[in-house]
């Protein structure tokens, strides 16, 4: 208990730089996945291979070197921000494809004879995408929405390497100063253990009051 006790305000601004970079991530990964999830299913062509181009180069891209692409490439282009957003940039990004991948699934699960009875009534795409579609395939797939969040609670640790304060890089800190590594890592898992059950219960939640009855 030590480590914990000795450092619990090392332990605590980097569990809270975690759950701000989970938090930021998952806003920017859920509003980008809706829009390339739309962009994938409109019947502009343009849009499809952009949305289809996205989520190919980010699901077939490693992390790591997402991180590096933000991180040291933008900076080239003139845009300089503080670690903490670039970090945020990169997961989001990433995480997103997923997500649109996951609610693309759900909109497939949406009967097409619904889409079509509401252009019957006039409807635009964006109308019947926004008030019919998305929120059923949004009910559908709530608890792989909720995997692909804890999933991205724990790729935040990438985050430390790129001199981002997070919940793994509290490691170094304590190492230097000659604490048992074993017992740092424990508490570390804990924190994340702590994210990540939290999410959980969350997405239970959710699914318990919206989610479609198999």
């Amino acid at each position: 208990m030590d480590v914990l006790t000795d450092n619990f305000e090392t332990y605590g601004e980097g569990f809270l730089g975690t759950v701000e970079l989970t938090v930021y991530s998952s806003a920017l990964a859920l509003v980008l996945g809706f829009v390339m999830a739309a962009f994938r299913v409109a019947p502009v062509g343009s849009f499809r291979v952009f949305g289809a181009v996205w989520v190919t180069i980010l699901r077939n891209t490693p992390l790591t070197l997402l991180f590096f692409a933000v991180m040291l490439g933008l900076p080239r282009f003139g845009l300089v921000l503080p670690f903490e957003l670039f970090a945020v940039l990169a997961l989001g990004c990433y995480t997103s494809a997923f997500i649109c991948e996951v609610l693309r699934s759900g909109i497939n699960t949406v009967p097409r004879g619904q889409g079509e009875a509401s252009r019957s009534l006039g409807m635009t795409f964006s109308q019947t995408l926004n008030a019919i579609v998305l929120p059923q395939a949004f009910r559908s797939v709530i608890p792989p929405i909720g995997s692909t969040l804890i999933a991205l609670a724990k790729n935040s640790a990438i985050a430390g390497a790129f001199s981002v304060n997070e919940l793994l890089g509290t490691y170094k800190t304590l190492s230097e100063l000659g604490y048992n590594i074993v017992w740092t890592f424990v508490w570390i898992a804990a924190g994340y253990l702590i994210i990540t059950l939290t999410i959980s219960v969350i997405f239970n939640v959710m699914e318990k009051r919206w989610g479609v009855a198999r």
